[in-house]
């Protein structure tokens, strides 16, 4: 169980408060309009901003004060963040060293997760070598073989082309399946929410104004979702 109990947390004139439980394993869309707090929210999960009030707790335990090291959460942004002076293997290999001084066993498993990402073979290629969706597969597999329990990505899909969009949205929604992932998918797609979560929060100036199952959310609410139908 990942709960929010309480936060709040302030930045200029603009104020994030959230009181939620997430059970492990679910998978919940963050819609919202730019500057509604989505990825204000992310920041907030994974540490790198720290409420003014309240705590976060995963499996019962106060991470709140923790740093983003020590928490169970991985972040994936819409741009992957991937080095291009390093090649697709060193990029991922950051996730288990980052002075990339890995062992004979930490470069299988880099191998192995490129494998089930489909870039066999690619290790040694620069993230310039590869296309838009490859790029996309090589921040996929970095974060996978972080190995935390809950993954938070922000607008990941956004500057893919459909194709590559179903072929991402297909990939992650198979990892998530097999790893138990609980995630939070920031979009302003809602086809990725229905796709991807079982559980969509709608964000409106900081504050959650919608909590509820993605299945027949259309027809539920068509009105407070009228601008991503």
């Amino acid at each position: 169980m990942l709960s929010l109990e309480d936060v709040r947390l302030g930045i200029g004139d603009f104020t994030l408060t959230l009181d939620a439980e997430v059970p492990e394993g679910q998978r919940v869309a963050v819609l919202g309009t730019s500057g509604s707090g989505k990825s204000t929210l992310l920041s907030l999960l994974a540490g790198f901003v720290v409420p003014d009030r309240g705590h976060v707790r995963w499996q019962g335990k106060d991470i709140t004060g923790l740093p983003p090291a020590e928490r169970p959460m991985s972040i994936l942004f819409q741009d992957g963040n991937l080095f291009p002076h390093l090649t697709v293997a060193q990029n991922v290999g950051l996730a288990l060293r980052t002075d990339l001084r890995l062992d004979d066993k930490e470069s299988r498993r880099v191998a192995a997760t490129l494998d089930r990402v489909g870039l066999g073979g690619m290790g040694g290629r620069r993230p310039a070598d590869l296309s838009g969706g490859q790029q996309g597969r090589a921040a996929l597999a970095r974060l996978l073989l972080q190995d935390r329990p809950v993954a938070l990505l922000d607008e990941p899909f956004a500057a893919l082309d459909p194709a590559l969009r179903n072929d991402m949205a297909g990939l992650l929604e198979a990892l998530c399946r097999e790893h138990g992932l609980t995630l939070f998918l920031a979009t302003h797609d809602l086809r990725d929410a229905e796709r991807l979560c079982d559980r969509v929060w709608l964000l409106q100036e900081g504050c959650v104004v919608l909590d509820r199952p993605v299945a027949g959310l259309r027809e539920a609410v068509p009105e407070a979702l009228s601008d991503w139908m």
